[in-house]
């Protein structure tokens, strides 16, 4: 029996990791939050796919194993192992060339069959290791299913009778949705489709890979407090909400870290000018280098508007594009934009720099330098997100001493409080209606509030001082995984789950 001071065996699956392959947070999560586990005195081991770019050259990987045989659709593919390691931490890599000597990470027509022998060669990893976790760690669909597997094909394996799992939802919005012929590739064709009476009518009718993970794990999270509560709801449910319902009692949220020993302004090798909390002032070298590198007015007390994102409605852009245009028309502010996105809204951006070339800077494109200069030049960062389910971006702003302008949604809400001028609280200035006008009001209030120097400065170290790190967040994560091996979950067939839920 395992109580909450034994050191635990941790499996951590991710289709991405930093710094080996990365598309979107996933992957800063899959190399941040291990670390900071096994700083606790945890042995966590990181598992992922070996893609076409990930050099084994570059990372001095190196064999874990021989061959061995993955089952797939009532046959067999083999798998190759490899290791390497994060800061100690180590991480083995699934080599299949034909399922990953490839360009890209996603977007291929057998994606599930890709993610599908990952999640079994992982559990297979295991035996030639001889090395049996505790708890698995599953993230978004691509290893979900792995919690259906243990109450299923692998109930009756004596390997696997004392492991536990928890399923981490990054983004809900992306399920992993194929037809029935992955059952079939995944060996789960006799136990069917999930019958739910009250979610969205083609959840019945489609192999949806998150929901198995919420239905089927020992313990559910999201990435921050508020998103867990807002995927209750039909409006961010994305048509799973009935079964997260079902499963509250098992859903938590755990707000997600950033790596402050990378992301710190006193350190930080892309920016003008090094600073702290205790030098600030040393700050403004950095504002005047990214108004010369956009080619802006360098004017040090105009308010400096940054953005940094996805161009797409998700983000907020539908309401940014109403105002926008009006805001530094009226406003004597600026504002620099970087991200790649929808087409309409690159040209749209594209046009407002023409029209305001003092006022405006536009980069489309993805720039690791140029978006660490934004954060530590920027006065503000605009995160007016539909939905959120953490975002790093306002952490990371914050870090450097920009102060958030965001709606009021999942982990934006957690982690922005509204700046009140009569008691001086509040560390940004946020909105609740999705509505272009409260959007426009809360940058007005910020920069009417810019203006105010000793105030704006004390906004300035209200965020500064935020402990945004891992290590909070990592043993959050431990007590989970205590308390999904407490709680586990017997071992049953979906028949049982769906009497059970219909009180029959």
């Amino acid at each position: 029996m395992i109580d909450n001071q034994t050191p635990l065996k941790v499996l951590f699956l991710s289709a991405e990791v930093v710094p080996f392959a990365k598309t979107g947070g996933l992957a800063d999560v899959a190399g941040a939050l291990p670390k900071a586990i096994h700083a606790l005195g945890h042995d966590i081991r990181v598992a992922m796919p070996r893609y076409g770019r990930v050099s084994i050259e570059k990372f001095g990987l190196t064999p874990a194993t021989g061959h061995f045989s993955v089952p797939m659709d009532n046959s067999a593919e083999p798998a190759t192992l490899l290791q390497g390691a994060i800061d100690g931490v180590p991480v083995y890599f699934i080599e299949n060339a034909k399922y990953y000597d490839r360009d890209s990470i996603y977007m291929y027509p057998d994606d599930a069959d890709r993610f599908i022998f990952f999640s079994r060669a992982s559990l297979e990893m295991c035996r030639q290791l001889n090395w049996v976790p505790d708890v698995i760690h599953l993230n978004d669909w691509h290893t979900a299913i792995v919690a259906n597997w243990l109450k299923t094909i692998y109930a009756n394996d004596p390997l696997w009778s004392h492991t536990a799992t928890i399923y981490t939802i990054h983004n809900l919005a992306y399920q992993g949705i194929f037809g029935y012929r992955v059952l079939e590739i995944a060996g789960l064709a006799d136990h069917g489709f999930i019958a739910h009476p009250d979610v969205a009518p083609h959840i019945n009718e489609v192999v949806d890979m998150m929901a198995r993970g919420i239905l089927f794990a020992d313990i559910v999270n999201t990435v921050s407090e508020t998103y867990a509560q807002e995927i209750l709801t039909k409006e961010l449910g994305e048509g799973l909400d009935p079964i997260l319902q079902d499963r509250r009692d098992r859903l938590f949220g755990i707000l997600n870290g950033i790596d402050t020993a990378v992301l710190n302004p006193a350190s930080d090798s892309y920016i003008a000018a090094h600073f702290d909390i205790h030098s600030l002032e040393k700050r403004a070298a950095n504002k005047a280098a990214l108004q010369r590198e956009a080619k802006l007015a360098e004017q040090p007390d105009v308010p400096l508007i940054g953005a940094i994102s996805r161009l797409a409605d998700q983000k907020g852009f539908d309401l940014i594009s109403a105002i926008i245009d009006p805001l530094v028309r009226n406003l004597d502010v600026q504002f620099v934009l970087l991200g790649t996105g929808e087409q309409r809204y690159h040209e749209l951006f594209q046009g407002l720099a023409a029209r305001y070339p003092q006022q405006v800077a536009v980069f489309l494109t993805f720039n690791t330098p140029l978006a660490q200069r934004i954060y530590a030049g920027s006065d503000m960062f605009l995160m007016p997100s539909r939905y959120e389910p953490c975002g790093l971006g306002q952490m990371i702003a914050m870090r450097y001493g920009s102060v958030p302008v965001v709606r009021a949604t999942g982990g934006l809400a957690d982690t922005v409080k509204d700046f009140n001028p009569v008691t001086g609280e509040g560390n940004g200035f946020t909105f609740v209606p999705y509505d272009s006008m409260a959007l426009y009001t809360a940058l007005v209030r910020a920069a009417e509030t810019y203006r105010h120097r000793g105030v704006w400065q004390q906004l300035q170290l209200r965020g500064m001082s935020a402990d945004f790190s891992w290590s909070a967040s990592a043993r959050k994560y431990v007590d989970l995984y205590y308390r999904a091996l407490a709680t586990r979950a017997p071992a049953r067939p979906l028949e049982e789950y769906e009497a059970a839920r219909d009180g029959r």
